[in-house]
């Protein structure tokens, strides 16, 4: 082979190797953030957080904490990323923030609202009970969320009596204790009507011994007169009517009690 072509054939491999490079650059993605400094990286994903770029935001925040792990901005994206999470509909994803969030930092002067945040994520995952009860077959829904979302509510007003987020969670736990006992009693209504009486009677005490104080409980002592009727025990199904008696006087399941010969349970 000539010297010519030798050269010839040296400047089409180098040629290849330069365009064989170039393509694996131009294929390349250029993160803009990349020389980004701590602060930068912060605020502006703070900024897409208030724009309600939830996802921009998350990734930012993400970033942030890959690159600057320690420090008081590390601690404020792990905040903020659960709060983003929650904004976004992601229940799952805000809980598990908060709770890694809650078990790095417990002294942090904003742990509270981590506790807060966790709490409303279970909640709002909930859709709310109350609201459902005339929608779904509460026999069909698992209300671990109610749950969940009550002890966390509990554990934040425990640890912070004074934290401005205690009053809202307090109002939120009277709604969940209801909500709670509500699903007990839809439950006992539901063997009840078939004939399952046992589990009605157990359901509904359930509910009476768990939540005291939750206005549900009207019906559920009602089930368990009924249910212990039906079972022929009549010193349990008088106990309940006592209790009936006693803390329900005005019920509107003992209207025209005297002007009838039966019992009033029999008209329910």
């Amino acid at each position: 082979m000539s010297t010519l072509a030798i050269r010839a054939l040296r400047s089409v491999i180098l040629l290849g190797a330069i365009l064989i490079a170039g393509c694996g650059t131009f294929g390349e993605t250029i993160d803009e953030t990349r020389d980004w400094s701590v602060s930068k990286l912060y605020s502006e994903a703070h900024s897409e957080l208030m724009g309600r770029n939830y996802a921009a935001a998350i990734k930012l925040y993400e970033k942030l904490e890959a690159r600057y792990p320690y420090g008081r901005y590390a601690q404020q994206a792990q905040l903020e990323v659960a709060y983003a999470h929650f904004k976004e509909g992601e229940a799952a994803l805000a809980i598990a923030a908060a709770e890694r969030f809650i078990k790095l930092h417990p002294n942090h002067p904003n742990v509270d609202y981590a506790y807060y945040l966790r709490g409303l994520a279970n909640f709002n995952d909930d859709l709310g009970l109350l609201y459902m009860i005339s929608r779904q077959d509460l026999t069909e829904r698992d209300p671990k969320a109610a749950r969940d979302a009550f002890e966390a509510f509990k554990e934040l007003v425990q640890r912070f009596p004074a934290s401005k987020y205690s009053e809202d969670a307090r109002a939120r736990m009277a709604y969940l204790v209801n909500a709670l006992a509500s699903h007990e009693v839809h439950v006992a209504r539901y063997y009840l009507k078939r004939g399952a009486y046992v589990a009605a009677a157990n359901r509904a005490q359930t509910a009476l011994l768990t939540y005291p104080q939750a206005p549900a409980n009207e019906e559920g002592i009602l089930i368990m007169v009924k249910a212990y009727d039906a079972m022929g025990l009549t010193d349990l199904r008088n106990d309940a009517e006592r209790v009936m008696l006693k803390n329900f006087p005005d019920s509107k399941y003992l209207a025209g009690k005297a002007q009838n010969s039966k019992p009033w349970w029999v008209f329910w």
